[in-house]
């Protein structure tokens, strides 16, 4: 028989905490919680995603939102139990605000609340058509004159943007566009998706030709069409191409492709910017309330400038650009970099029978795919996860509900797992002369990306040609470029026919210093990390990602990146973001984030 202990004491926690909410007793609700406590606020409380860490955060939180807010309805979620394990309580939980519905995650220490993860799900009255209320579809009864589905879509294609306005744009038709803006259609949210490709899925298609996505397809869905059962685990570029392409026009988005935004500017009496964009060689005119940014955290390429490049005789192009290996045979190429890309390139380039080098300018951070998966994902993403009840959805809140303030806690046992499993092929790397790291703190990958967007390669077979000496390696930083080769600040000087720069990306406010002004991306400061006091994330602590999904320093300008699992799990909090806005729903951000770094 199941133990019902847990469900009336987390019950009991719940009720006497959502009293103290509805009663307006800040110092009751406080009192809820441990001294070092978290809780992370996906838009339900904060309209902004933001962790309050310890009493006097929730504290200062609550006198300032709760009365706008209106929280009731405490319970554990329908069809779920509280589960209790070495004196830890934990649940999945539902409430209500004035404006909307909310699930959550708890868990209890002692009686008290340790960490608290609350999420909008939808808001009352603009709820999604889904199961019930699903459209019908067919027009049943008769009509002289009815438009087809069929017409009615073409009419609006015709329509939106020309005699029409949308009330959102989103620059970026990768991923991060397409699952934003396959959410606000469901929400009924007037968006045009712009891209300068031809096609949905060309960002994935135009990449070199090996690409492969490292992350597991469990953590790869987009929102409402999960993948079939039998989609390969690890998905190559061009299968994920036609995915989004497929996507894109299933879910009926105005998606225009060849179109490329010229400039944009923001009128802070009418509320609204006005972006020119060329389509198909025409200019439009758009004048959307909201602009969002969806062009990637790895769009931006970061060029390094090194002496004597304009020297060079050969052919030199950034990793974004890189064609694949067929073109280069016969051909010295050197590979500036040692991260995902540069050994992804490699190995291809190897495979091709080219002669390459990689240069490791710093230390890289190494884990091996199914190490990964099975230590790393597999209590989360994998196909033993979802036969134990942890869906994608739930798997999402699990690990949003992790503070990132104490993330690393539980990242640094699992990569020392990973580094006692697979002892003999770091030992083999560093015979080779890679120079490895864990991360500043021995918590790896996962940290790594959100901190710093970088500095890791999960590997897939590349590593082993390194050890093998099959791609050459060489450490140093560069002194100059040559006519013909890279010279080394050791005096090392390496032939070349062809550079390939595999030196990552920079900030997605780049993007608004392009379009916008570079005022405005000041004004709007860097986009991603934690603030953590790491490398290549300088503090102070913001505890989130920086201006990422959320409200910035500039009126209705957003960015939305990051991979497939953040595409998706995010852009439902935007979009709800954006849908309120567009309602009239009143909105008051509490902690918008404040600027510390401008690039």
């Amino acid at each position: 028989m199941l133990d019902k202990a847990p469900n009336k004491r987390l019950a009991d926690l719940l009720d006497r905490f959502g009293g103290a909410l509805s009663s307006g007793d800040v110092e009751a609700a406080v009192a809820c919680f441990q001294e070092d406590c978290y809780w992370r606020d996906l838009v339900a409380f904060t309209w902004n995603i933001k962790t309050m860490e310890g009493r006097d955060q929730v504290r200062d939180m609550l006198e300032s939102q709760l009365a706008l807010t209106g929280p009731s309805g405490w319970r554990i979620a329908d069809g779920e139990d509280a589960t209790e394990t070495d004196g830890l309580l934990e649940g999945w939980i539902q409430f209500e605000t004035k404006v909307a519905r909310g699930f959550g995650q708890i868990r209890v220490r002692n009686g008290l609340i340790w960490t608290l993860l609350t999420t909008m799900v939808e808001l009352k009255g603009f709820e999604e058509p889904a199961g019930f209320d699903r459209p019908l579809g067919a027009k049943h009864g008769a009509a002289r004159n009815r438009p087809t589905w069929k017409e009615e879509r073409e009419a609006e294609a015709a329509e939106l943007g020309y005699t029409r306005q949308p009330y959102c744009l989103i620059i970026g038709g990768g991923q991060g566009g397409i699952a934003l803006g396959a959410r606000l259609r469901q929400l009924g949210v007037p968006t045009i998706i712009v891209e300068k490709n031809e096609r949905p899925g060309d960002s994935w298609r135009k990449r070199y030709k090996s690409l492969c996505l490292h992350d597991p397809v469990w953590y790869d869905h987009l929102p409402y069409i999960d993948f079939p059962k039998n989609w390969p685990i690890f998905s190559p570029k061009d299968k994920i191409g036609d995915w989004l392409e497929m996507y894109a026009k299933v879910m009926e988005l105005n998606y225009w492709t060849s179109t490329e935004a010229k400039s944009a500017s923001y009128d802070e009496k009418k509320k609204e910017w006005t972006v020119v964009v060329t389509r198909d060689g025409k200019e439009i005119t758009l004048r959307p309330k909201q602009l969002v940014l969806a062009t990637g955290m790895s769009a931006k390429p970061n060029i390094p400038k090194f002496k004597g490049m304009e020297t060079f005789k050969g052919e030199q192009h950034h990793s974004s650009k890189h064609p694949g290996p067929d073109a280069y045979k016969g051909k010295k190429v050197v590979v500036i970099g040692s991260n995902n890309s540069a050994h992804d390139i490699c190995a291809a380039l190897w495979e091709a029978g080219v002669d390459v080098t990689m240069v490791q300018r710093s230390s890289t951070h190494i884990v091996r795919s199914d190490t990964l998966m099975e230590i790393g994902l597999g209590a989360l993403y994998s196909e033993q996860a979802v036969r134990s009840g942890i869906t994608t959805a739930k798997a999402d809140l699990i690990f949003a509900s992790l503070p990132y303030k104490i993330l690393h806690e539980f990242q640094i046992p699992l990569y020392q797992q990973m580094k006692e499993r697979d002892a003999e092929f770091y030992k083999g790397l560093e015979k080779a002369g890679f120079k490895l790291d864990w991360g500043d703190d021995g918590s790896g990958l996962f940290m790594k990306y959100l901190r710093r967007g970088s500095g890791y390669y999960i590997d897939i077979g590349a590593s082993q040609l390194i050890i093998d000496g099959e791609i050459k390696l060489k450490s140093g930083q560069v002194a100059e470029i040559t006519e013909d080769a890279v010279v080394l600040e050791d005096g090392t000087k390496i032939p070349a026919d062809v550079i390939v720069y595999a030196t990552g990306y920079g900030s997605m406010n780049g993007w608004a210093a392009e379009l916008i002004s570079q005022e405005v991306a000041d004004k709007v400061g860097k986009c991603w990390g934690l603030g953590s006091a790491t490398t290549k994330d300088p503090g102070p602590w913001e505890g989130e990602q920086r201006n990422m999904w959320k409200p910035t320093q500039q009126e209705a300008l957003w960015f939305h990146g990051g991979n497939l699992h953040q595409s998706r799990h995010y852009s439902q909090f935007l979009a709800l973001q954006l849908k309120a806005r567009m309602e009239g729903i009143p909105t008051p951000v509490y902690g918008l984030q404040k600027v510390h770094h401008l690039r």
